[in-house]
């Protein structure tokens, strides 16, 4: 979807539409951009940029706060149009998806078709415009996705897949953030296809556990398949101050509320988690996280928040500001599989 929650925003008030509009929180609270429109990407806003300096960018930028109630129902109808084509439907988020549309339910062999059609029917609909990759596998329709929007469609049929791959900086690889990119391009690669130059012992000094994966990207290689019913890998809260916090005391009890989140969001989803991650932002905007794992699952609030204070003890918290919490929790496992064996036995 394009500028899914501006745009939303923009088509269920007809005063926003043309203008540069943040979805996101009050510079006043320190808020941040969730989502921009493409009016305001045209001044450099985006997401994840504090409120405040978006407003520096543009001064004109109208801010909305959040309903994602509303982008959730939106979402829920955008879901139902692309499994009415195809039962293989991975979700990424409300506004993003894979499909498989090589045996759909349209009876439809050519998936440029597949997606034009999509594309029509969501228009239709919801009055939203998505844009779409079409290509042999996940890695290569996520970049042609994005290639044209919005409202775009981007094909890369076989025969052009090494055409397209030349064509990408070293930034397209999946993974590959801004300082592995600036790691990699200190070494000469800069674009994607330089990566098949270098040796994989010498790339996994510079990205690690990556190398493999990202030669095999390099070459235009992804064998994942689409799967509908992704597993969750992790389940965290966070939240950002509107004033620094300084003493212990309300870190540990913020961190308890936190705990609390997490918990009744696994039970919702009838998971435990064995690891459980904080993630601290000082005032100077230094990150920084800290893992503890046990050996036996759970999802009880005190125990999630007793290792989290543990952690907090191993950072700088005493004596610098903090701006942001969170605790995330990771290595889970469904309900069954994290009860005693005895249990289990009928």
């Amino acid at each position: 979807m394009d500028a899914f929650y501006a745009s939303v925003e923009q088509r269920d008030d007809p005063s926003l539409r043309g203008r540069p509009l943040a979805v996101g929180g009050s510079p006043q609270s320190r808020g941040v951009v969730v989502a921009a429109s493409y009016e305001a990407r045209a001044f450099g806003v985006r997401s994840a940029l504090p409120m405040a300096r978006a407003l520096r960018l543009c001064p004109e930028l109208l801010i909305v706060p959040p309903d994602f109630a509303r982008y959730r129902a939106v979402s829920q109808q955008v879901m139902a149009i692309l499994r009415g084509c195809s039962p293989l439907v991975e979700p990424l988020a409300l506004d993003e998806a894979y499909l498989d549309v090589t045996e759909n339910l349209w009876d439809e062999p050519l998936a440029t078709l597949v997606a034009r059609r999509l594309k029509k029917m969501i228009h239709a609909q919801t009055q939203l415009t998505a844009s779409a990759g079409v290509a042999p596998n996940k890695f290569l329709a996520k970049i042609a996705s994005g290639w044209k929007k919005p409202d775009g469609l981007t094909v890369i049929p076989p025969r052009r897949v090494e055409e397209f791959l030349q064509q990408l900086p070293v930034e397209a690889l999946w993974g590959v953030g801004p300082v592995t990119a600036g790691k990699l391009r200190a070494r000469g690669i800069q674009m994607l296809v330089d990566i098949r130059n270098i040796e994989e012992f010498e790339l996994q000094r510079t990205v690690g556990s990556l190398a493999g994966w990202l030669k095999r990207l390099s070459r235009g290689e992804d064998d994942r398949q689409v799967k509908p019913d992704r597993p969750w890998k992790s389940v965290s809260a966070e939240t950002t101050y509107p004033e620094d916090l300084e003493r212990l005391a309300e870190m540990r009890a913020e961190l308890g509320r936190l705990a609390r989140r997490v918990a009744a969001s696994l039970e919702r989803k009838n998971l435990y988690a064995r690891a459980v991650t904080l993630k601290l932002r000082y005032a100077d905007f230094t990150t920084v996280t800290r893992s503890h794992t046990a050996g036996a699952p759970s999802r009880d609030p005190e125990d999630f928040a007793a290792r989290a204070v543990a952690l907090l003890e191993r950072t700088e918290a005493a004596r610098r500001p903090v701006r942001l919490l969170g605790v995330g929790t990771h290595g889970l496992v469904g309900g069954a599989d994290a009860l005693p064996e005895q249990l289990l036995l009928r």
